[in-house]
């Protein structure tokens, strides 16, 4: 509390209670009330923008992403930045004056025109142009070097401190109580849900509480029990003394390749900054009382980088320094928001950690966290973002002092596909980690796992020799171990797989309930299925084993990890169900032997009976594997006939000894992550959070045959499914599609266009090897009944960077349509 007021006069209860008095926090209240909840209270422990909104740049740009929930965000909040001050009275800043991206090199060319070929699609007049004239739009710049620039007439900049009061002002038109000087110092709790809030003053019971704290918003979960993984850095903007042809209605120009934005202020020149390696700032904790704070500058760490972004506008290191400004800003583990509801605590909301995007999708984070409140689920794709991607550990401090370094430099370097995390590394390591090591694996960051992306051959170093949108020097060895799985016999890790072991009486009931499919019929059987919302809408995609009566296993996807046993747990404490989930992800490794000899190898180490007869496609046994024993189920997410082995950690290393030993004579060869996607995207295998997510219907993800409609019970979002059914055909589907030149490759977000026509994008791709071409799959709007018909009377392109290329598109698999291979 500020001095000389008099204690405040707190409300005893409020339906949501917004922690939180920067851009985010007042969005988030600003929606609720214009969304019909009017009962809030927003608490801010100083002032309103004395964080971090306060020294924000301000940069209102739509240009930039290839997520579409990104690009959405960015775009609703200029549109909301321009027509608050009619609502509020109060000016928002906002300056459409521009925004010109320049490319200065081959690779942040190809990049850029990826990405503006994508924000065409979703609506961003986005226009490539050519040196000259991003000359003209800035003539203080030089672009000797420049390639090409990107320009957005309608982007520019805003006021953030003014953004803020004015959201603010809407907020408590509608009814909402904004208290300054007032901390929450804790929350209480009942049941596993957050029942209010605590401050020095009493306490403020709450249905819904809302963390906005910004970067001490990792602290402030900490008092609830709630991991978020969100670290201050320090952050750098110069300005200089009045520079004669800076103006006001300059546009705003970005240089990532010079580290540096600049835009006017004040009549000289502002350069913004994100170096390449950062330094973390209080990773022991942000003080209390830090308020309007400015840090000291390192003008040695940064005089390089100051001194690359200057030459860009060659007249700034010719005038005079009116300030060099250090202030903190938080950055995440993967540059992606904390956003939605703890997985540790119901009820409690997060939208911190935007990684200085805050004020550019502020809008957008609070509409979409309002709506999620209120109606129970996101309308938006929240795969991405989700807090429960997010793991405990990575709030550890030593975690987030070495990961840091390297997030806030990825801002500025170029979004090369499949670039790894190279910092905080070896945090989760398989149990056969050092014999994958000795096969030459080339490690990449899995949810925190080391797993073989590829595998190095005799002739190279298991090492990216350059980044690239290319071809890279893995690609021969990557189209090998592909061969080897529909020719041959593969071993692949996949113990990063999150593993859970359901028990219980009710355990059967519970998990059909969840699931989509029927799971809970013979023992020994696996089951594919989707999890759903009430609204028919995806929540998980998995698989399902039956042991026996009272024993399930349970097993998803590494992103979705926490999101899945969240869902259980709660469903399991909700219905009273004498069910259990516990994670044994650590405690199995998993190893995948797929291919046509998958079985000859097998067969070669077990005593039990591999046939087909004996051990048919969906099966699953415990095995007998020497000294050791193993779960093995046949099933395959690669197309060919295989099987899973889940073998405890502590025979592990003797199980794939034996495998290794015995695939000799075959040719068993290692295979790795390169190799899964490709082989699962030529038969159109879905990956939750990249190909489907939370805003598909399990329809129109061509799901439907994972639905039983008719299982007695039902399960959650049967009626919004046969509803859906009802409503006739679909008009939105997912598609494969394959590029028919050999040449071009596509990794996510390329447009997709049916006679000339955009219909869709790539949501996530790989190059199919057995296929001949690049293969993606898309989410397509036809406008009109989608069937193969109607596919087959279009003629199909797929734009990558700025050329179209001849594509084919299919609902069927175009690689082994009708599954004779998984079966054999």
């Amino acid at each position: 509390m500020t001095s000389n007021t008099l204690p405040p006069n707190l409300p005893d209860r409020a339906r949501v209670v917004v922690v939180g008095g920067g851009v985010i926090g007042t969005s988030v209240a600003y929606h609720l009330a214009h969304m019909g909840c009017k009962d809030v209270v927003l608490l801010e422990r100083d002032r309103l923008t004395s964080g971090t909104t306060w020294h924000a740049a301000g940069l209102m740009v739509t240009f930039g992403s290839t997520s579409e929930t990104s690009t959405e965000m960015r775009k609703y909040t200029r549109d909301l930045y321009s027509r608050l001050e009619a609502e509020t009275g109060l000016a928002t800043g906002l300056k459409q004056v521009g925004f010109v991206q320049v490319a200065t090199d081959a690779d942040r060319l190809e990049e850029y025109r990826r990405v503006s070929a994508f924000n065409r699609h979703c609506g961003v007049n986005v226009q490539e142009i050519s040196p000259g004239e991003v000359k003209g739009l800035f003539p203080l710049a030089n672009t000797d070097d420049v390639l090409a620039g990107f320009y957005v007439a309608e982007d520019g900049r805003a006021n953030p401190v003014d953004v803020t009061m004015s959201l603010a002002k809407g907020a408590r038109l509608q009814g909402v109580r904004i208290i300054e000087g007032v901390s929450a110092t804790g929350f209480t709790t009942k049941g596993g849900a957050v029942t209010g809030v605590r401050t020095p003053y009493g306490d403020i019971e709450a249905e819904f509480v809302v963390n906005c704290a910004g970067m001490w918003a990792r602290q402030l979960g900490e008092k609830a029990g709630v991991s978020i993984p969100l670290q201050a850095a320090e952050h750098y903007y110069l300005i200089t003394e009045p520079i004669e042809g800076m103006h006001g209605d300059l546009p705003v120009l970005e240089d990532p390749s010079s580290y540096g934005y600049f835009r006017e202020e004040g009549a000289g020149l502002m350069i913004g900054l994100f170096e390449t390696l950062c330094a973390p700032w209080k990773v022991e904790g942000v003080p209390d009382t830090f308020s309007f704070g400015e840090l000291p500058p390192d003008w040695d760490r940064m005089a390089p980088y100051l001194e690359k972004a200057m030459a860009r506008i060659p007249i700034s290191a010719e005038v005079g320094v009116r300030k060099f400004f250090c202030g903190p800003e938080s950055f995440t583990p993967d540059l992606a928001p904390v956003f939605g509801e703890a997985p540790e605590l119901r009820n409690y909301f997060v939208a911190a950690g935007l990684n200085s995007i805050g004020i550019l999708t502020g809008g957008g984070i609070g509409r979409a966290l309002a709506h999620w409140i209120l109606n129970g689920r996101p309308d938006i794709d929240v795969t991405g973002m989700n807090i429960d991607r997010l793991h405990a550990y990575q709030s550890n401090p030593e975690y987030r002092a070495t990961r840091t370094v390297e997030s806030l430099g990825l801002v500025y370097e170029p979004h090369y596909p499949g670039r790894a995390m190279q910092t905080a590394r070896g945090a989760k390591l398989s149990p056969i980690h050092a014999r994958l090591a000795d096969q030459r694996a080339y490690f990449k960051d899995v949810s925190g796992w080391e797993s073989p992306d590829w595998y190095a051959t005799a002739d190279m170093q298991p090492k990216i020799e350059k980044l690239s949108w290319g071809r890279q020097n893995w690609f021969g060895t990557w189209a090998e171990e592909h061969h080897a799985a529909r020719e041959n016999v593969i071993l692949m890790d996949m113990s990063f797989m999150a593993k859970f072991l359901v028990q219980g009486r009710d355990a059967g009931a519970a998990l059909e309930r969840l699931s989509a499919n029927r799971v809970d019929g013979e023992p020994g059987t696996i089951t594919y299925t989707q999890w759903l919302n009430e609204g028919g809408l995806l929540e998980a995609d998995l698989t399902v084993t039956k042991l026996d009566d009272e024993k399930f296993w349970v097993v998803a996807s590494d992103t979705a990890h926490r999101h899945v046993e969240t869902r259980m747990r709660r469903h399991f404490a909700a219905t009273g169900a004498h069910a259990f989930a516990t994670d044994v992800t650590g405690a199995y490794a998993q190893i995948n032997i797929q291919g046509p000899r998958s079985r000859e190898l097998l067969a070669a180490v077990t005593t039990t009976d591999m046939s087909n007869e004996s051990f048919p496609f969906r099966h699953a046994r415990e095995i007998d594997l020497g000294f050791a024993r193993a779960l093995c189920i046949r099933i395959t997410y690669l197309g060919e006939l295989g099987y899973e082995l889940y073998i405890p950690a502590e025979q592990a290393v003797y199980v794939y000894d034996r495998l290794v030993a015995a695939g000799a004579p075959l040719g068993l060869r290692h295979a790795g992550l390169k190799a899964l996607s490709s082989l699962r995207m030529e038969k159109g295998y879905r990956d939750y959070g990249h190909d489907i997510d939370n805003t598909d219907s399990v329809l129109e993800a061509g799901l439907g045959f994972a639905v039983a409609l008719d299982k007695p019970g039902g399960f959650i979002g049967r009626e919004a499914v046969l509803a859906k059914k009802a409503a006739g055909p679909l008009t939105r589907r997912l598609l494969q599609i394959l590029v028919t030149d050999p040449e071009p490759l596509m990794y996510h977000a390329e447009v997709v266009r049916r006679d000339g026509v955009e219909v869709g994008y790539i949501r996530a791709a790989s190059y199919g090897h057995t296929l001949g071409g690049a293969v993606g799959l898309a989410m397509i709007e036809a406008g009109q009944p989608l069937d193969q018909a109607w596919i087959d009377a279009g003629t199909w392109t797929v734009e990558i960077a700025d050329r179209q290329w001849p594509a084919i598109a299919s609902l069927r698999p175009l690689y082994d349509p009708k599954n004779d291979r998984i079966k054999l």
